[in-house]
């Protein structure tokens, strides 16, 4: 395909040929996640299943990848695998409106067969969970640690989880998972500058989960999670490619 010509000189036929025949699930669709599918759609990923609970507002619209005013109030996954089918029409997009549980990632057809997960999920419990049942599974899984907040990228890191050091999320999430009894095996982009306060939650913001638990205001550009997102598409291609 000519439109993936300097991809195949950056990998190779066989390291090309493996991108396009391999299916990618996503979680969480925010400035990480669209960015993160958003390339991997450009390099000629074969599949996307793409999961968000969420939908797009207004003030989520300046971190957003490839979704538009078009976009506003529909399901993020929906409005993101619409976007992308018209920008990258060799990619599936399957997209998924789920918000993430132990008994939700117990359904026999949740990973619709992928062959490898990122996640960038923002909800503690939600992100630990899939994390775990990635690790038990050994699938392998790239995640992304805060980048709301933050402007500096000359202190983003890359690494398993249990390097991760000076972010606040990823101590967290470390906590929660040794709790599972899982303290390494997955690959992460993190970054170990101080990030910003977080305000109040904003009136437009979806609620979190369906207990009715509501977000706080992360203060975000799009330039960190755009970071962010691609450093974990590089990530992602450089494995399924075969390059250290």
């Amino acid at each position: 395909m000519e439109r993936f010509k300097r991809v195949v000189n950056f990998y190779g036929e066989d390291g090309f040929a493996r991108i396009r025949n391999t299916r990618v699930l996503v979680a969480g669709l925010g400035g990480v996640g669209s960015h993160c599918a958003s390339a991997l759609a450009r390099s000629g990923i074969g599949s996307l299943v793409l999961v968000d609970f969420d939908s797009i507002t207004e003030s989520s619209l300046n971190r957003n990848a490839a979704v538009g005013e078009e976009g506003l109030n529909k399901p993020k996954a929906e409005a993101l695998a619409g976007t992308l089918s018209s920008l990258c029409p060799d990619t599936e997009c399957i997209p998924i409106k789920l918000f993430i549980t132990e008994e939700t990632l117990e359904a026999p057809d949740f990973m619709k067969d992928s062959d490898l997960v990122v996640d960038a999920i923002d909800s503690v419990n939600p992100k630990t969970q899939l994390l775990q049942f990635c690790v038990e599974r050994e699938i392998a899984v790239f995640s992304s640690m805060g980048a709301a907040g933050r402007r500096d990228p000359s202190k983003i890191h890359t690494g398993d989880i249990s390097t991760t050091t000076n972010c606040p999320l990823a101590k967290i999430v470390r906590k929660y998972l040794k709790r599972r009894g899982v303290t390494r095996g997955i690959s992460c982009v993190w970054s170990t500058e101080l990030g910003m306060r977080h305000l109040p939650p904003e009136d437009d913001e979806p609620r979190l989960d369906r207990r009715g638990r509501i977000r706080n205001t992360l203060p975000s550009l799009i330039t960190m999670p755009g970071i962010f997102g691609y450093i974990l598409a590089q990530m992602v291609l450089d494995h399924i490619a075969g390059e250290k």
